[in-house]
């Protein structure tokens, strides 16, 4: 086989079931719409799978679907592994040593909570599986692209060996269920907006849930499933209705996420076998040991959340309009106006205070979360900040490092030792990217490091990191 080659059109499903019949060990690179995707396997089997569209946003989603069923998974354990392997702005780890252990970063980091019994083995196995699937649900859908194959790294550590075939079955069926939205729904990231319509009353959503619709504002739907711990193709086809009378619109995902391939019908992909989604992870891993009920429960969607495909293809859709969200800049334009202003105004759920004596940037951030109803309390004294931040007692604490009169370390500092806000969020906002920075952040009590300029995008993962 070829080791590297170039291609007009992709066929990554014959592609890996070539690979499945290779007794070597490889990495299979592919390049498309400059997103990288890795797929790692031994012996025909795969053992891992990434791309580069936020492998740690990937991670933090299915590991909250696991804290359900794991308590050791809390918020704080979570928040500690991005800290110490998501690399900074540079590519740089913060922490860890990585001589250590080898692999993609966040498959360094799946290996720590193994290490530090967070996980065990078969809990490992099944996450790595469910992150597997979504990676190449995404590889199936490349059309053009480059790839390669290189040497493995001997040092990454085997969580489970994975059935190619059964893999892409279940990639399949995954898809397919997906292609049922077409053209409504054409990625897991468009975000879903609910919308103030004279012909749509409050009666015309009676199946909507309140919390929905709170955080309906500027989360992907792959993100509102966390959130509402809930089948993303079940989400999908609760809204679906909505979405085909124009009660929701949907916008598309936000950058980075908007250069992953879209979901339309691909010829190539065979019928799956219909049944497959009700089998047990165990016959997708490898491991001795069998897997619980309870993390079966998580690992496959159940036949009856299949979506009928028949039942949504007959229903006719008005044709889309055209929604553009204008691009976020660092400056704001007090006379923007976006579209969300003409969504329903929902009850505000989580306040969050933000300290900085850059009155830019604090219009910067209102704007960013003030239309995603959140109630934002801006701070611009930083030697009165401490006292609003009592009086205000926040959700989340948003802090800028460098400050006239007091530096961010030491506010953090003196918010951590008050007893109200030993476990409330603290974010540095500030222009510096470097190491010794992020360190000295952490050993203050900081929880997580926005580095400006920021995006709406990144600020958001912020909240869906700490407060959903």
């Amino acid at each position: 086989m070829n080791n590297s080659g170039a291609f007009t059109k992709l066929r990554p499903l014959s592609l890996l079931r070539q690979l499945s019949n290779c007794s070597d060990s490889t990495c299979l690179q592919a390049l498309s719409n400059s997103v990288s995707w890795s797929i790692y396997l031994e012996q025909g089997k795969i053992t891992y799978a990434t791309h580069s569209v936020e492998p740690f946003d990937r991670l933090e989603r299915h590991l909250r679907r696991l804290s359900h069923q794991i308590p050791l998974l809390t918020s704080e354990v979570r928040v500690q592994l991005r800290l110490m392997f998501e690399p900074d702005s540079h590519g740089q780890l913060i922490e860890h040593n990585s001589n250590s252990i080898s692999g993609p970063p966040e498959y360094q980091a799946i290996s720590w909570l193994v290490s530090q019994q967070h996980l065990h083995s078969p809990q490992a196995a099944m996450l790595v599986q469910e992150l597997v699937k979504e990676v190449i649900e995404s590889f199936l859908l490349i059309k053009k692209g480059t790839y390669k194959l290189t040497e493995p790294l001997n040092r990454m550590p085997k969580n489970c060996r994975l059935d190619v075939e059964k893999v892409l079955e279940c990639c399949q069926m995954g898809l397919q269920n997906w292609q049922a939205f077409v053209p409504q729904i054409s990625s897991p990231y468009q975000r879903p907006y609910l919308l103030i319509n004279s012909k749509l009353e409050e009666k015309d959503l009676p199946n909507l849930q309140p919390y929905l619709t709170n955080w309906m504002k500027g989360f992907s739907l792959r993100h509102l499933a966390v959130i509402l711990n809930q089948d993303e193709i079940q989400l999908a086809d609760n809204l679906y209705p909505y979405i085909v009378n124009g009660a929701i619109i949907l916008h598309e995902p936000d950058p980075p996420f908007d250069r992953l391939p879209k979901i339309f019908e691909q010829r190539y992909l065979p019928p799956a076998t219909p049944t497959l989604l009700s089998k047990s992870i165990t016959d997708l891993v490898h491991s001795k040991e069998k897997l619980s009920i309870t993390l079966n429960s998580y690992a496959v969607i159940s036949e009856e959340n299949i979506v009928p495909v028949q039942r949504l293809s007959q229903i006719s859709a008005p044709p889309k309009a055209n929604f553009q969200e204008p691009t976020i800049s660092n400056n704001i334009n007090p006379a923007s106006q976006r579209v969300t202003a003409a969504t329903v105004t929902a009850e505000k759920i989580h306040k969050i205070v933000s300290v900085d004596d850059s009155r830019t940037i604090l219009k910067e951030i209102s704007y960013f979360l003030e239309n995603e109803s959140f109630s934002v309390v801006t701070i611009n004294d930083p030697i009165k900040a401490a006292l609003s931040i009592i009086r205000h007692k926040p959700d989340l604490i948003l802090l800028d490092l460098n400050m006239v009169g007091i530096d961010g370390y030491e506010l953090c500092r003196i918010i951590r030792n008050n007893s109200i806000f030993k476990r409330t969020p603290i974010i540095f906002v500030t222009g510096n990217k470097g190491i010794v920075d992020q360190v000295k952040a952490r050993l203050v009590g900081a929880s997580g490091y926005l580095t400006k300029p920021f995006t709406r995008t990144e600020l958001l993962k912020m909240v869906f990191m700490h407060l959903t």
